[in-house]
Order: C-alpha cells, then sequence, then structure tokens
C-alpha cells in the first residue's frame, strides 16, 4: 500500500522506501509531489475547479494548448482527461477530416499488430494486442480495423537485412495493405513510434517513420501518431517522432501520461493545418466532446509540468540520463542467457526474457517470468512494469524501466544493479 510520494520515492505503509523506476505506466516525469507543481493545481482547484469548455475558455487550457502548438509545429490542440480518450477522439477527428473533405467512403483504420491504442471498444478493435482484446472481438466491427507488421528489429528484421531494406519492406506491406483494402477507403493509419507496455519500448528504425508517412501521403491518408506512452519527453526529445526531423510530423497526434506527470488526469490531440483547415471550412467545429475535456486542474497541471521541464531542462537531462541507463542496461544484462532483448530510447527501456536465446523462444506464459521478476525487483528496492504478450500478441515476457525525468545518476545504477539482481534471483545467473 502506497501511502506518499516525494521525488523518486514512493513510501509504502509497512515502511518501504521504493525509488519509482516506472513512474506508474511512463506517467510520471517530474517526481511526486514537486511542490510548484502542487500550488498551481491548488491555485487553480481553488479558484476555478471546473467550467464546461462548451461555454467558457481557461487560461491554463489557452496557455498550455499554445506551447504544445508552438514547440510542435501542429495548428490546435484539444485536451482530453486520458489517453483512450485521446485515441478515440483522435479517430472521430480522422473521420470527420474524411467527410468534410468531399471522402465519406474513407471508414478503415489501419495499425500495427502487438499494438495498443487504448480501452475503449473502438480503441482496442484500432490497437492489435491479442491477449487484450480477445475477450471483447464480438463486440467489435467487421471490415473497419486492419493491421499491418510492426517495426521490432529484434523479432521482425530478416538475417542480413539492412535497416534500409527493412523499413523498405516494411512500407511496402503497408503499401499493398493499402490497395488490398481499396486506398480510397483509408482514413488513417496508426502507430505509436516507441511502442509501449504491449511490447515492451520497441523503437523504430532510422527511416521507419517518414517512410510509412510517406505511404500515406501517396493514397491520401492521415498519418496519426500515438505518443500517449512515449511522447513528450520520454525518448530524450520531447516529442518522439522528432528524431526523424520535420518531415516525421503526423497529421494528427495523441499525448498523455507523462504531459500530466501524474498530478492531474490530462491528454491531448494535436491537428496540423491540413486537417484543422478543412473542418474550418466546413461545420467550423469538432464533432466531439466530454465533460471535463480541457479541464482547469487538469490543464494547470500539464501547463505546471511543462514550465518544469524548461525550467529545469528535463528533456535533455532525460536523453542524458537514458544513454548511462542503455549503457549500465547493456554491460550488466546482455550477456545473461535469458536476456533476449534490451531496447528503447531516452528513460523508457524494456528487456524481453527469453528461454532460448538462440532461438528467441519465449517462456511459456503460465510461467510468469515478468511478474515474478517485477517482485524479486520490488524487494530489493525498485518498482518495475511488467509485461506479457511482446513476442506475438499472446507469448512473450518483458520487464520495463521508465524513471522520473529527475532520476539521479546514482539512482540508475542502484536501477541496474536491482534488476539485474530480479533477473538473477529469478532465472538464474
Amino acid at each position: 500500500m502506497a501511502v506518499r510520494g516525494e521525488g523518486n520515492y514512493i513510501y509504502t505503509a509497512d515502511g518501504r522506501k521504493i525509488l519509482d523506476t516506472t513512474g506508474g505506466a511512463a506517467v510520471v516525469s517530474c517526481g511526486h509531489a514537486v511542490p510548484e507543481i502542487v500550488d498551481a493545481v491548488t491555485e487553480q482547484l481553488k479558484t476555478l475547479p471546473y467550467v464546461s469548455s462548451f461555454l467558457f475558455g481557461t487560461e491554463p487550457a489557452e496557455e498550455l494548448a499554445s506551447m504544445l502548438c508552438e514547440e510542435s509545429g501542429m495548428s490546435r490542440v484539444v485536451l482530453f482527461n486520458g489517453g483512450s480518450e485521446a485515441v478515440e477522439s483522435a479517430i472521430k477527428l480522422a473521420r470527420q477530416y474524411h467527410v468534410e473533405n468531399g471522402q465519406p467512403q474513407r471508414t478503415k483504420f489501419i495499425s500495427r499488430r502487438v499494438s495498443f491504442h487504448g480501452n475503449t471498444i473502438t480503441d482496442l478493435a484500432l490497437g492489435r494486442h491479442d491477449r487484450r482484446r480477445a475477450m471483447y472481438l464480438p463486440l467489435m466491427p467487421d471490415n473497419v480495423f486492419h493491421a499491418v507488421s510492426p517495426c521490432n528489429a529484434y523479432r521482425g528484421k530478416l538475417e542480413g537485412e539492412t535497416d534500409a531494406q527493412y523499413v523498405e519492406r516494411l512500407a511496402d506491406e503497408l503499401d499493398k495493405k493499402f490497395v488490398e483494402l481499396g486506398a480510397s477507403t483509408v482514413a488513417a493509419f496508426f502507430m505509436e513510434p516507441v511502442v509501449g507496455a504491449t511490447s515492451g519500448c520497441v523503437p523504430f528504425v532510422p527511416g521507419y517513420i517518414t517512410a510509412m508517412k510517406r505511404v500515406c501521403e501517396k493514397y491520401g491518408a492521415l498519418f496519426v501518431l500515438d505518443e500517449i506512452m512515449c511522447g513528450f519527453g520520454r525518448t530524450g526529445k520531447l516529442h518522439a517522432w522528432s528524431w526523424e526531423g520535420d518531415a516525421a510530423r503526423p497529421d494528427i497526434q495523441t499525448l498523455g501520461k507523462g504531459l500530466c506527470g501524474g498530478y492531474a488526469p490530462l491528454s491531448a490531440v494535436l491537428a496540423n493545418d491540413k486537417v484543422v483547415n478543412v473542418l474550418s471550412k466546413g461545420t467550423g467545429a469538432f464533432m466531439n466532446g466530454y465533460t471535463f475535456q480541457s479541464s482547469g486542474i487538469g490543464a494547470a497541471a500539464g501547463l505546471a509540468v511543462y514550465k518544469y521541464y524548461k525550467k529545469h531542462d528535463l528533456v535533455a537531462k532525460c536523453a542524458e540520463r537514458g544513454k548511462q541507463m542503455e549503457a549500465a542496461l547493456r554491460k550488466q544484462l546482455e550477456n545473461h542467457p535469458h536476456v533476449g532483448n534490451i531496447r528503447g530510447m531516452g528513460l523508457f527501456y524494456g528487456i524481453e526474457l527469453v528461454a532460448d536465446k538462440k532461438t528467441k523462444q519465449p517462456f511459456p506464459s503460465s510461467k510468469g517470468v515478468s511478474q515474478k521478476i517485477t517482485d524479486a525487483a520490488y524487494e530489493r528496492g525498485i518498482a518495475l512494469y511488467p509485461g506479457v504478450g511482446c513476442a506475438d500478441g499472446w507469448e512473450g515476457d518483458h520487464v520495463m524501466i521508465f524513471p522520473p525525468f529527475t532520476i539521479t545518476a546514482d539512482e540508475v545504477q542502484f536501477s541496474v544493479d536491482a534488476l539485474q539482481g530480479a533477473i538473477e534471483d529469478v532465472l538464474g545467473k
């Protein structure tokens, strides 16, 4: 039972002090209970905790939206409460764009296998993590949501294949999927630049994001990036797509988790000029809304977190600490017989555990390997995030580490030592 958080630590009812090396689910970016962020949220709670965004704007929401647009190069922002709301809204925005652009036949969406885009029925239908969606398949619409292969160099890249050849093969697969479905019927392609909890921090290979965008542009579909988990500084840049420059900027983008730092529920959908201009010339409004969208408290939290980032140069610190973490993980874990792959970017890393390193054969999920390692890590003083299904949507164990950007060099080393010890506790040396 957690009773208090302070800085990078969580304190429990039984007197333990746990280094929060997951930040929840990559949510806590600035640390726990930072006084100036708490003060900003408290002040908003005192002055205007809630007002309907259909009737009024608020200063925190307007200022936050302006900052997000300025640094992303996007045109408009809508604020929501969580990642699932944001992705559902992005799907609706893509649909409305095509209807108002005179192409109502565009009703199909493409994502990638072993992906996750949220917990609503529509979001689960879009995503392709079989373990999470199997129970709800009878509720999902037919012939709307489709998928192509993920960009997973560890499991998908052929022997002897270069990064450029791998990207070309994946782009060709997406191109063929457009043709198969009828290119004029596809509304959008959705992807996480760095796949989060479902696959264990699987990054893109160089050139992949822009290659996927080019296929979308070829066929008039929207290019949508889900950065709920991997965005807002987590990879060592404010936006994960920006590692490939302005050419990778999406038509629609979602943000969440680290955007609020855990201080109040908040997510966002960003849209570029192309999307906004079509709606402006048509109905003039996005036909979507939630009771608590653009919440004063959520916006105040997001604004305070963003300002804290800038004041303390946290994105650069994330990149710096990420390099240290990667080096330590590779030095201490890469040669372990059951560590199949270490991957990630910034302070967003996953370790895939395998039964056979040569064949990449995963452990049976019934063994509960990732949960056992997480439990062992807790006994050693750190919080890990376990996952199952990274190999094929059903099997494949991984554990993830994504601490606050405020983590110190000593804490990075402590966390890697504890992780190494936990793996050895469960799987031996």
